[in-house]
């Protein structure tokens, strides 16, 4: 994740501000696998430089530098870089990218470290990221996160 963090701010208008704690993740769906680190970093993004597809395509290019392979959904992978939150800005571009995230509201493993860096930080819909959390099933020991 550091190496992502790295690679992400060589990039002109993108500069990483706060990181959350790192968390261990028991799978999700697909469970025969290792369990996953979690982490959100909150980057300032220039948006006189970078539209939120254009820093998406980023991401996906320092994953690919970074070997990651999409070929089993929920499956083991080096890194996954996802787009949360935008600003404050709500974006349907179909298939290519969803903001905020669909699923970020019911995944302890991004809300927690969310919580992390601002728990008052809020969703387009008004709702808080403590607020997201109060409303979902989960367990925290120590780092690692349980839900299913």
């Amino acid at each position: 994740m550091n190496q992502a963090v790295a690679r992400l701010e060589k990039y002109e208008g993108i500069d990483p501000e706060v990181w959350s704690e790192t968390y261990l993740t028991e799978p999700q769906g697909l469970k025969d696998q290792q369990w996953f680190t979690n982490q959100v970093v909150r980057f300032d993004v220039d948006p006189e430089l970078w539209s939120a597809e254009g820093f998406l395509s980023t991401l996906q290019a320092v994953e690919g530098q970074m070997d990651r392979v999409r070929d089993v959904k929920n499956g083991p992978r080096i890194i996954d870089l996802d787009i949360i939150l935008f600003g404050d800005r709500v974006i349907d571009s179909g298939a290519y990218l969803t903001v905020p995230h669909p699923r970020a509201m019911e995944r302890a493993f991004v809300l927690i470290p969310m919580a992390d860096i601002d728990p008052a930080a809020m969703f387009p819909d008004g709702t808080t990221v403590a607020e997201a959390l109060k409303k979902i099933d989960y367990r925290l020991e120590g780092n690692k996160i349980y839900q299913d």
